[in-house]
Formats: C-alpha cells, structure tokens, sequence
C-alpha cells in the first residue's frame, strides 16, 4: 500500500481477516471457561470476578458507541462538510448501543454483587454517605435509570441512521432538518445520559467518592478513542474502494488533527479533577486516588500519565505524522490499550486491591463482546450505502478539501 488515497492502489483484500472476529469470539470463550475455574477457587468468588470483568468489557464497548454518537451530533450541530463522508459508518457504530443493551444484563443480574451499596450488609450499616444518596443509590431507581438511558441511546441513534438513510432515496430537505432537531435535543440527552451512566456504572463502585468531573472525564476518554477508531476505518474502507471517491488527504488530516485535540482535552479534565481533589484535601475525595497508589496501581496511574498525553501529543504535533498510517495505524492501536488501561484504573482496583493483574475473565469478556459487536458492525456496513449519497454537504466535501495529486503522494506515504 503506497499510500491511503492513490487511485493506483490496489484494493485491500480483506477476505483473510473476515473470520478474526469468530475466532476472537472462540478465543474468548476458551478464556472465560479457564477464567471461571481460577475465580472459583479464588477469595472472590466466580460472581464477583466475573462482574467486575464483564463490566469492564462493556464500559469499553460503551465508550466507542458513545463516542460515534457525539461525533454524528456534531456533524449535524456545526453543520460540517468535512465529515460527511465518515459520518455513515459513525451512525453505524453508535447503533451498537442496541446490542450493547443485550451485554448489560449480566451486570445487571450481578449488580448486589458488583456495587458494594446494593448489598444488605451495607445497607443495614451506618453510612452516612450512602443515607445521604439513598434517593439516587437505590436499586429500584438504579434499574429505571439503566432502562431510561439505553431508550434514549437507542432512539437517538436509530433515529439520525435511519432519517440519513433516508435521505439517500429522495434526497429531501426535510430529513436534514430532522436529523438537526434531533441533534439539538439529542446533545442535551446524550451529555445528561452519558454522566449520570458513568456515575451509576462506575462511581458508584466507591459510592462514598465525590467527583463534578468524573462524566466529563469518561467522554474526553470515550471521544479519544473512537476517533482513532474512526481513522482506522477510514482508511480500511478507503482502501477498499467504498469511500475511494470521497475521502482525501486533507479529511484524514482533520481526524487527526481532531485526535490531538481530543489528547489536550481529556489530559486538562483529568489533571483538573486530581488537581482540584488533591488541593481541597478531603478524605472523602482523596481516598480514590489513595487506593490507586498502593501496590503496583501506582505504575498503572504512570502509564496513564505518559501513554494517554505524553506519546500520542508529541507524536500527533507533527503534521505529517497525522497522514502517516504507518504512523495512525500503530497509535490507534495504543490508543484502545491505554482507554482500556484507563478503565481498569477506575474500575479493577475495587476487587483488587493489592496491585494490577489481568485476569483470564477481562480478557474473556473483552474478546467476547468485541467478536460480537465487530461481526454486528460489519454486517451493518452492508445494509446501507457507504457514505451518505444526497447530504446537501457532500458537494463541498469533495471538491474544497481535495490535496494536488503530488501533496496527496508525499502526505500519505508509508
């Protein structure tokens, strides 16, 4: 491969990596067959282990979805032209909230088990925290929440596919207009959603942990991630000829260009909310991060520090670097390995206390659901047009962010 946009290129034969997510799948099981064993023996208990691993599995997947879906609100809020070409593949990956409704039943059935406030032993203790939440932590009201966020996920996201698949026959103004109602609404739904979600999912392990930032934090995270999600298969569907004649340098450019800035955003929301609980100094904000210093969490919080900022800004300042995928491809990569590592940070130091360790069911439940919602993704990519055929923008896409042939060349090279 030359380069990602010369027309002499030959297409990419994918045929070869068709089967990767069956046999992750497999693999997976295999996984959470040897992972059930060694939890069954351990001080946890299969229930427990198996919950926390399962939970960090879908909290990832949940990330990408949720990612798509703010990326497909933006385009129709700013009105852009340089995403439409992106965009269709964008709403296919935010419909994987659907599938990722089905995933969450184990967490829900292990709930008492997961979260520490849902137990009867906690609730019959004196905790003044948990007495003072009792309106939000209580397991009725846990479960309405869990129904209402997944309903107003998956109209959003159902909805802005189907009204752009629409547009595609007729091409009528009306579905535009649509399409930007529902994103009007749908950016106050999604950013109120997505917050109270993550408090429920996760910060609710230590319910005692006060934090304004903490759903800011997972979206900086969660929208980092998927744009180097989406520059990968950008590229992949580039090469093999389903976006040939509507993705150029300059598109690939402004997803990395995005990338970075995403870098800056979630590295200023986290040193903000460490820097603000670290100065007011008190026990019941400081002690979340105590946990994460002990044992080897200490190195894990590092890798954070310098894999999630450090690696991908330096290398993100270059230009060139940004329509290098010699140089995307391998950060992408990273990028999934440090969202990941940034949520066993939040979510595994809970049963594990004592220091990192990956445990067969992580890797289990991650292969699991990520063979799953691939297969879903990519059979989705067959039932609609690659890109949106009659988006009133798609004229200016092609035509004012296209590169000379010879900058296109030198750009994109291996």
């Amino acid at each position: 491969m030359a380069n990602i946009t010369s027309s002499s290129s030959a297409p990419l034969d994918l045929s070869r990596w068709r089967k990767v997510p069956t046999y992750a799948v497999i693999v997976g099981v295999v996984c959470l067959g040897i992972g059930a064993f060694v939890a069954s023996r351990g001080p946890l208990g299969l229930a427990k282990e198996f919950g926390y691993s399962w939970l960090l599995g879908f909290m990832f997947y949940l990330s990408l979805a949720m990612g798509a879906l703010f990326l497909v609100l933006a385009h129709h809020l700013f009105d852009a032209s340089w995403s439409v070409p992106i965009r269709r593949y964008c709403e296919h990956l935010s419909c994987l909230v659907l599938p990722l409704a089905v995933c969450f039943i184990p967490i829900a059935l292990l709930a008492p088990q997961i979260y520490p406030w849902m137990g009867a032993q906690l609730q019959a203790s004196p905790d003044h925290a948990l007495q003072s939440k009792s309106a939000l932590l209580n397991p009725t009201f846990f479960y309405i929440r869990v129904v209402a966020y997944f309903l107003i996920w998956i109209v959003l996201t159902r909805s802005l596919r189907a009204f752009s698949v629409a547009q595609d026959k007729d091409g009528a103004a009306k579905w535009t207009h649509k399409m930007r109602l529902y994103s009007y609404v749908g950016i106050f739904l999604f950013a109120i959603s997505l917050t109270f979600a993550v408090i429920d999912w996760v910060k609710s392990l230590q319910h005692q942990w006060f934090s304004t930032m903490y759903g800011v934090y997972f979206f900086a995270g969660s929208v980092w991630m998927t744009i180097a999600t989406v520059y990968v298969i950008a590229v992949v569907l580039r090469r093999t000829g389903s976006l040939k004649d509507v993705l150029f340098p300059t598109h690939f450019y402004y997803i990395g260009a995005l990338l970075l800035a995403f870098t800056v955003f979630y590295a200023y929301v986290t040193f903000s909310q460490y820097f603000i609980i670290w100065n007011a100094n008190l026990p019941e904000e400081t002690f979340w991060y105590r946990l994460r210093e002990k044992g080897t969490w200490w190195w894990v919080g590092m890798v954070v520090i310098f894999g999630h900022f450090f690696v991908p800004f330096l290398t993100l300042l270059r230009i060139d670097f940004k329509l290098k995928i010699a140089v995307m491809a391998p950060l992408a990569i990273w990028a999934w390995l440090m969202h990941f590592t940034d949520l066993t940070f939040n979510i595994m130091p809970i049963p594990r206390p004592d220091g990192y360790s990956l445990h067969w069911l992580d890797i289990g439940a991650f292969l699991v659901m990520g063979g799953v919602l691939t297969t879903l993704f990519i059979r989705s990519l067959g039932t609609t047009a690659a890109y949106p055929l009659r988006d009133p923008r798609l004229k200016e896409s092609l035509t004012s962010h296209e590169l000379p042939a010879a900058d296109a060349d030198a750009g994109l090279a291996h």
